[in-house]
């Protein structure tokens, strides 16, 4: 039986303390009034555009001079307030935008890892049932991670979904439209649905799996009915995985929709599943708790993170590739605004989930390294933090973005929530799934 250290205890404790702390900090730092944020900008116009601006508003002057300087001032004026208003809204979100990335990116990752289980589970991979406790540990925080969403999403409202606040969608009519499904009613009733389907699926496919442990040798009827279990999961989660990233990500940009979008988002999550459970398995069998562990199981872990990496940037170049060439203006303005204000993070993520991998993970021999594999799921974890963070944030702050103090602190705030939930759960049973029956076949996969 697997024993949470003291060490690691620690740590998850602290991130927790610290992310929280920084949090907060986020919050009460991003209260700016309407004179800070005025004088804010025009510290920056100052900085960055020199004399430019004034030769801008000389030339305005000249267009304008037949209808009043009086008029002209007050136009200058009231454009000047709208403006500094919108970037006083970005600066308020950001700190809740923060928040949300980081809470969906770790329930991500146990959601990804909680479709890899039930897909073995259909499959009836021969290869994988020794990694079934380390895949029951992750999905724990299926529950609570997406708790935390809901309640995120409750509390920020119309910081992140702007469909959620009633003046702009009186002012709307696209937004007006599509009323019938983004309504918060209908947001918060269809994700306790797909939460409770899933939590579901992954508390009775727990149950038989530890009473298959204690069932006699020849009774595999367990392992049956957690079969037909993980079938029709794995129909209602491609379902209802589609509707959580038009609810949860996709409509804080309700202007816009990809019918890729669900396929995308869940081949980012997939492989950050699989990477975790590759990382945790690792440092499982480094502390002696995972002997059965081989370096084929590894091998295969990678291969998976490698194939799912590739999988990923197919999507994401088909979804970037037919809107940005057919450059219909509602469409293509999706990719010029992060183009524009993130192309940075924007462009980095593919070098991140893409080339990185490709260049490390081809190769058959590295797979087998485990420092090798631990860089890489780094990396690709990384990215796909990056791939969150550009999904919400230019529809939230806008230009206003940058990785500070919200951002770090949520990161530390949810990995040590995350640490803390999955190896809890590992506690609670043996880390070995031994009355599965293809369970020798696992222990003695070698290739």
């Amino acid at each position: 039986m697997y024993t949470f250290s003291s060490k690691l205890k620690i740590v998850s404790i602290i991130l927790i303390v610290i992310g929280a702390l920084g949090v907060t900090y986020g919050f009460f730092d991003s209260h700016k009034s309407l004179d800070q944020v005025k004088e804010m900008i025009a510290h920056e116009e100052a900085g960055h555009h020199g004399g430019s601006h004034v030769a801008d508003i000389d030339t305005q002057d000249e267009v304008v001079q037949g209808h009043g300087e009086d008029t002209h001032a007050d136009a200058e004026e009231h454009h000047g307030d709208e403006h500094a208003e919108h970037v006083m809204h970005q600066i308020h979100n950001r700190p809740y935008a923060a928040l949300y990335v980081a809470a969906f990116f770790f329930f991500m990752i146990a959601l990804g890892a909680l479709a890899f289980y039930g897909i073995q589970w259909a499959a009836q991979a021969g290869w994988s049932p020794v990694l079934f406790r380390v895949m029951e540990g992750i999905t724990a925080y299926v529950l609570p991670g997406g708790l935390i969403v809901l309640l995120v999403a409750f509390i920020a409202g119309d910081h992140i979904f702007i469909w959620m606040d009633p003046e702009v969608v009186a002012h709307d009519e696209l937004i007006q439209g599509k009323s019938g499904w983004l309504n918060k009613t209908g947001f918060f009733i269809r994700g306790a649905i797909f939460l409770a389907g899933w939590v579901l699926y992954r508390q009775f496919a727990r149950k038989f799996s530890l009473a298959q442990d204690n069932a006699d040798i020849n009774d595999n009827k367990n392992f049956k009915k957690t079969f037909r279990i993980s079938a029709a999961f794995l129909v209602f989660y491609i379902y209802t995985e589609s509707m959580m990233s038009w609810d949860w990500i996709m409509s804080v940009d309700p202007h816009w929709f990809s019918t890729l979008f669900g396929w995308y988002v869940f081949a980012s999550m997939f492989v950050s599943g699989i990477t975790v459970i590759a990382l945790i398995t690792m440092y499982l069998k480094s502390k002696g708790h995972l002997p059965f562990v081989n370096d084929s199981h590894l091998h295969d872990l990678a291969k998976f993170m490698f194939a799912i990496s590739i999988f990923w940037t197919y999507l994401w170049f088909s979804q970037f590739m037919l809107i940005w060439y057919s450059n219909i203006p509602e469409e293509v303005t999706y990719f010029v605004t992060r183009f524009q204000d993130y192309q940075l993070p924007f462009l980095g993520m593919v070098a991140m989930n893409f080339i990185f991998p490709l260049l490390i993970l081809m190769n058959s021999d590295y797979k087998r390294i485990p420092w090798f594999v631990v860089m890489a799921g780094i990396v690709i974890l990384c990215g796909h933090y990056i791939d969150v963070f550009n999904m919400i944030m230019p529809a939230t702050v806008g230009d206003r973005w940058y990785i500070g103090i919200p951002e770090i602190s949520s990161i530390m705030l949810f990995a040590g929530l995350f640490i803390f939930v999955v190896f809890t759960a590992l506690t609670k049973a043996p880390l070995l799934a031994k009355g599965n029956p293809f369970i020798k076949e696992s222990e003695h996969f070698h290739y």
